[in-house]
């Protein structure tokens, strides 16, 4: 049993780890939103792979003074890895550009029952039906919040569907490689980034010409525009590092279901800096619908059962217990 000393440094590591990823992730947001809304930098893709690039710099700096131990991960996992997260982020731009905001939204929120699936289906976890109610109620409030129009077509579906899988495998595959290969956030970023970062900036300007008809060889760089590049770049490390130690610490589902309090604090965030404007009572009930959805889960998800995983041996150990054995507890809490 873990004593309370170790227990009250777990919840401060876990508190501090999702703190960091919602201040990297939300002032991401704010940065990429004047780089491209105001100095017209509408080369999504290849601004990630220089994100990617600067996460790849930055990891070999440390490497080589020693901060990251070397580590081992089979190429052919990088490889699968990279693939799941460059269709994530072509899937999702893609997504955006042909689907509605609405649409595009209710995709975003599927996200989570294909995690829960991915998870029961590989790693055999069972949630409570307290947890799978939480997580239902942190769906409709976020739904409430954000969707308005939703228009359906054929190749916005099918973007759709490509985005959703590849996220949810992505984020999946995150915490699967980290504990399987005892790697922590640094030592996986630095197998992974440098592949991700050299794919997207050879993809990335044909997916952005394709997607904007901008070539970005052609854009028009000041003083600013560069400066706001340079702090997405280096926002972006936080923002990749934060990401990795959150789904490392917790679960691809845990890591989707807190993600949406970003949401709500950007909405909030929006009408503080930016006034009413998009703030109704719709926007408000959904806030509050969600708020306490993660609370929900958070306390439902924590208790005995909440959300476990099954071992095969659970049957025989069962069985040693009614014949009056001390087996350990078959449910490894997840």
């Amino acid at each position: 049993m873990s004593s309370p000393g170790k227990i009250d440094n777990k919840t401060t590591l876990d508190a501090a780890s999702w703190m960091f990823n919602v201040v990297t992730s939300v002032g991401i947001i704010i940065v990429n939103k004047a780089l491209m809304a105001t100095y017209g930098f509408s080369f999504a893709t290849t601004l990630t792979g220089l994100h990617f690039a600067t996460t790849s710099l930055l990891t070999f700096i440390l490497k080589r003074l020693g901060y990251i131990q070397d580590s081992r991960l089979p190429f052919l996992d990088i490889l699968k890895f990279v693939i799941f997260a460059n269709f994530s982020i072509v899937g999702m731009n893609v997504s955006l550009m042909w689907n509605s905001v609405g649409f595009y939204q209710i995709a975003k929120l599927s996200m989570i029952p294909v995690s829960c699936f991915l998870e029961v289906v590989f790693d055999k976890v069972q949630y409570s039906r307290d947890t799978k109610l939480a997580i239902l109620l942190v769906l409709l409030g976020v739904g409430v919040c954000t969707i308005t129009d939703v228009s359906v077509n054929i190749k916005g579906f099918v973007a759709a569907i490509v985005a959703v899988w590849s996220t949810a495998l992505q984020q999946y595959y995150v915490h699967h490689l980290q504990r399987k290969y005892s790697l922590g956030s640094f030592n996986l970023l630095g197998h992974t980034a440098p592949v991700q970062a050299a794919s997207l900036l050879l993809v990335g300007p044909f997916s952005d010409y394709w997607l904007t008809g901008k070539r970005v060889d052609t854009y028009g760089y000041t003083f600013v525009s560069s400066t706001f590049l340079i702090l997405s770049c280096s926002i972006a490390v936080g923002t990749n590092l934060s990401q990795f130690i959150c789904i490392g610490r917790f679960t691809a589902v845990t890591f989707q279901v807190l993600g949406h309090m970003k949401t709500i604090l950007v909405l909030t965030l929006g009408f503080i800096f930016f006034g009413k404007e998009g703030l109704n009572v719709q926007v408000v009930i959904g806030m509050i619908i969600a708020i306490l959805g993660m609370i929900w889960y958070g306390n439902a998800s924590s208790k005995p059962g909440g959300k476990e995983r099954r071992n095969f041996s659970s049957t025989s150990s069962k069985a040693l217990k009614h014949a009056g054995s001390e087996s350990s507890d078959p449910d490894e809490k997840v």
